[in-house]
């Protein structure tokens, strides 16, 4: 009872955070609304938050002039070129060609988002407006811009040249690479073990749970095939260059390897209540887990840890993200769907929809998702190719592009390195590979082997990131639309578009439907990181406290909650990849015996 008291205040904490005290002042302030408030009293607490996910673990590769002037200390000058303070020689010796390629490439294919942080609006805007369909030829053309100067050009280079790696990156392609090793790829001997599993070759009426092995992936999968797929993968293009899709794919094939041992976890310490509902996932197998290796306290912390952050995450990113940028999408093909009216309408009909699926538990989830999923998916491959054989004879060029600018320092700041931390970041952002969630829906699936459903979690990033998000990254090259300076599902969506006609509206409905799918299965993840907390009694009460942030998401615009929400999702990976790296043993034990039982034929096939 104490842990459940406990867990409900950090809740508290977690989601409403604290509320600012307004200085009184003589002039009468602006009237403010309740949602603006609260996105305010929250963003005191998003701020230091992503200075530890994000701190940048950085090599410099700076090209100013950070000499010590007469009037500064070493330290000063050093903190003057890290704010990317500008040379007075810009065009000097120390400047090298590469760098002056970065600053004009990054010039040439950003819009006005993309530069403000680094020029300032103003000469954003002036850049952008005067820049020719067929870019800049040089950066001192840039010059010639009214209102901009040497030293903003001096600015853009020294931002560009660069090299961050924020820590929640690092940590999760840390955990992707020594779970690869430490299980000696799995991701490549299980790979046609795990199509067998899924197909249900391995399935038997007698094995206890809840779902079958496919509708655990179609779960799983729901909750990372969406938006990330559709406009990460344009982000990741626009800001890397075609080279950062390259990227993308290596980081996705050692992730399947974090699929892979998170979710054998999942089953390991799955539990069954009395209703015969599983529940599994990190917050079980942290505690239990680390409980056996004689550090009880360790284990209970990284547990209520990620369920706090898990419940935090699905209420967000999982939820109400997805209802805001559904209607976004929807309402501006369906104009008449705009207004107060409109939102109202469409929420009711969203929530509707969801409550349909989620109040029937895991079952009906993975019975949805095992439709919506494969049929989306179908349907953007279909179109991607459609656009590709429309281009057929550019296919070489394209993919000529992703693996030589993936070596190349002509994309962005820092050079190669530079490139691949975007695709690294975007495939982590994307599947998800490490943050736990998908342990939670493999853990309900029909199997008396553990490690069975583990080989099946790992085609997880190979479908969402190797197969959807690479057919995104090739669609915006080989239609040239990542140098159009557009950015997210504008981008996607005018690439298709240039080839099918009309392709707009499709990607509308598949926006709605995947934003869908990810609603209905984070909503489970939640649940069952509500009950780890405060018991299976308090089912009723999470469901229904999610399907009124489902409406919230469509009537409000809160970017600092949304915000937040995101950080807790990413959060998950440092208590999740903790506590693997400790049982990383276990798993590897279990992977060995069930190996050696499969390679001596001991498993039956389904008759």
């Amino acid at each position: 009872m104490r842990r459940r008291f406990f867990s409900l205040f950090c809740l508290c904490l977690a989601v409403f955070a604290q509320v600012p005290a307004f200085a009184q002042d003589s002039a009468e302030p602006a009237p403010r609304s309740w949602d603006e408030t609260l996105d305010e009293a929250v963003g005191l607490v998003v701020a230091p938050i992503a200075g530890v996910f994000f701190f940048d673990l950085a090599v410099w590769d700076n090209p100013m002039d950070c000499s010590t002037a007469e009037d500064e200390t070493p330290t000063q000058a050093q903190s003057r070129c890290r704010e990317g303070a500008p040379s007075v020689d810009w065009n000097g010796p120390n400047v090298t060609e590469a760098d002056r390629t970065v600053a004009l490439a990054t010039l040439n294919s950003s819009n006005e988002d993309g530069l403000s942080p680094i020029v300032g609006p103003s000469v954003a805007v002036a850049l952008v407006n005067a820049r020719p369909e067929s870019g800049y030829e040089n950066l001192d053309a840039a010059l010639e811009v009214l209102t901009v100067e040497r030293a903003d050009i001096g600015t853009l280079i020294s931002a560009t040249t660069q090299l961050k790696l924020p820590l929640i990156v690092v940590w999760l392609v840390f955990g992707a690479f020594f779970f690869t090793l430490r299980y000696a790829f799995p991701n490549l001997r299980a790979f046609g073990h795990a199509i067998r599993v899924t197909k249900g070759d391995y399935d038997h009426e007698e094995d206890e749970g809840e779902v079958s092995h496919f509708q655990a992936l179609a779960s799983a999968l729901s909750a990372t095939v969406g938006l990330g797929n559709i406009a990460g993968v344009a982000v990741a293009v626009g800001a890397g260059g075609p080279g950062a899709v390259f990227w993308m794919i290596i980081a996705a094939f050692f992730g399947m390897s974090s699929k892979f041992s998170e979710c054998t976890l999942g089953q390991l310490y799955r539990t069954v209540d009395t209703n015969g509902n599983v529940s599994g996932g990190p917050m079980r197998y942290l505690r239990a887990g680390l409980e056996e290796m004689g550090w009880p306290t360790l284990g209970k912390f990284l547990s209520i840890a990620f369920a706090i952050m898990c419940i935090g995450g699905s209420f967000g990113g999982g939820n109400m993200f997805q209802a805001n940028q559904s209607y976004a999408q929807v309402s501006g093909v369906m104009p008449f769907l705009e207004g107060t009216t409109g939102k109202v309408v469409y929420g009711l009909i969203l929530v509707a929809l969801v409550a349909a699926v989620i109040l029937g538990g895991i079952k009906r989830i993975g019975q949805v998702a095992g439709y919506i999923v494969p049929i989306m998916c179908g349907v953007y491959i279909l179109g991607g190719f459609i656009v590709i054989f429309a281009h057929l004879d550019s296919v070489g060029m394209a993919l000529g592009k992703i693996v030589a600018e993936a070596f190349s320092p002509k994309a962005l700041g820092g050079g190669a390195i530079g490139v691949l931390m975007v695709g690294f970041q975007r495939a982590a952002f994307s599947n998800e590979a490490g943050v736990g969630s998908a342990s939670i829906a493999h853990s309900a699936a029909s199997t008396d082997e553990p490690v069975r459903e583990g080989i099946v979690a790992l085609l997880e990033p190979f479908i969402d990131t190797i197969l959807v998000c690479t057919m995104t990254g090739i669609v915006v090259v080989i239609t040239g639309a990542y140098q159009s300076g557009d950015a997210g599902v504008e981008m996607t969506s005018n690439a298709f578009d240039s080839v099918i006609p009309g392709f707009k509206y499709i990607l509308s409905f598949a926006v709605f439907m995947f934003a869908f799918s990810t609603m209905i299965s984070w909503s489970y993840y939640g649940e069952r990181c509500w009950t780890f907390l405060f018991g299976t009694g308090s089912s009723i009460v999470y469901k229904g406290i999610f399907l009124a942030f489902a409406m919230l998401g469509v009537l409000i615009n809160l970017g600092n909650v949304i915000t937040f929400s995101d950080l807790m999702v990413l959060g998950m990976a440092f208590p999740n990849i903790l506590g693997m790296l400790f049982l990383s043993g276990k798993v590897k034990r279990a992977f060995d015996e069930y190996w050696t039982k499969l390679k001596d034929g001991e498993f039956d096939l389904k008759g």
